[in-house]
């Protein structure tokens, strides 16, 4: 549910001395005065997008992202703990000072797996609202994987035939199979929600941080059949494609793993979003990956610490998608729900997007 941002903002002051002054000029098109921002509180992360529309879509003006860990120790304990409450509402007060500072209109700010699965998840929501003023919408995995598709598809490789678009979070794993229209825009066919993403799939194996070449590997392994027989009955519906199968995907695994490819020294969003890369290529990087230790993983640029335990879950990951849906090429999307939240606000107040 989208809100007006009216209750992340400051009481009106008290004003003087304003008698006789000239207003401020209006803008000529008052769709630009609108903004609008999409706030995706995830197991991992917490990102922030604040927009303004634009002739070929919007324009952002502001942005956050922070790891906040708020599905830390979920697995084990079935709550959110403390720690973790006190990183996310730390990062969304953040959040609501820059959607009181710009002035933002129209807010939609949603939580997914971690708020899904925590017996406190609703306590946390309520205390979040009553700190910062952001109402979190818990929004279910099909409207996750929806939401994904909108801010994504205009991403996904030129083909035909249906097309698999993925977004490996940190609780979970969306898998869409969509459908081109002669539009350009995708049609969902089918989808589906495993419960791994990179931190449930790392506690699953005890959140070891191995130094030991031979236990990674095999932690690796372990991971891989995980998510093999999580996706199995959906694998099964798939349908074999006639013509080399489309495949893209939205998530910090595979946008480092594009770093990687690129050889980048430090991330650059616009090297990566839009990215097309060899998938031997992207399997080739997770194995070398999967063979090093946490230490060594940490010297890696666009890996550093805060990535250095999770990105092999990933990599894991990936490889069980590619192993059930076997495309020569994957797409890399720096881009996902915020985007596709932004476009659904502007889209339904009538913005051109």
């Amino acid at each position: 549910m989208a809100h007006d941002a009216a209750s992340v903002r400051p009481r009106a002051g008290r004003h003087s001395g304003t008698q006789g002054r000239k207003p401020p000029p209006m803008k000529r098109d008052a769709e630009q005065r609108r903004t609008y921002a999409a706030l995706d509180l995830g197991t991992n992360n917490c990102r922030l997008l604040i927009a303004r529309p634009s002739a070929d879509g919007f324009v952002i003006i502001d942005a956050f992202s922070r790891i906040v860990r708020l599905g830390e120790g979920l697995a084990s304990s079935g709550r959110i703990s403390d720690a973790a409450i006190a990183r996310g509402v730390a990062a969304l007060s953040i959040c609501a000072d820059k959607l009181r500072r710009r002035h933002v209109t129209l807010v939609r700010s949603v939580a997914t797996e971690a708020c899904r699965r925590a017996t406190n998840g609703r306590a946390f929501v309520d205390k979040v609202r009553a700190e910062t003023g952001i109402l979190l919408d818990v929004i279910d995995p099909g409207e996750e994987a929806r939401l994904a598709v909108l801010g994504c598809q205009a991403l996904l490789p030129a083909g035909d035939g249906p097309a698999l678009i993925f977004d490996i979070g940190g609780g979970s794993t969306e898998l869409v199979l969509v459908e081109t229209d002669d539009d350009g825009t995708c049609r969902i066919l089918d989808w589906f929600s495993a419960p791994w993403g990179v931190v449930s799939l790392t506690e699953a194996e005890g959140g070891r941080r191995s130094d030991d070449t031979a236990q990674s590997i095999a932690a690796y392994a372990r991971m891989k059949n995980r998510v093999a027989g999580a996706f199995a009955d959906f694998a099964a519906t798939l349908p074999r494609p006639l013509v080399p199968p489309r495949l893209l995907g939205t998530s910090g695994t595979v946008t480092t793993l594009a770093s990687l490819h690129l050889g980048l020294p430090a991330y650059d969003r616009r090297a990566v979003d839009g990215l097309v890369v060899p998938a031997d290529a992207m399997r080739g990087i997770s194995l070398r990956l999967s063979g090093m230790t946490v230490r060594e993983r940490a010297t890696v640029p666009c890996i550093g610490n805060e990535r250095a335990d999770l990105v092999v879950a990933g990599c894991a990951i990936l490889e069980a998608i590619l192993d059930i849906w076997p495309a020569d090429k994957l797409g890399v999307a720096d881009r996902g729900i915020r985007e596709g939240i932004l476009r659904s606000l502007m889209a339904r107040d009538g913005s051109v997007v």
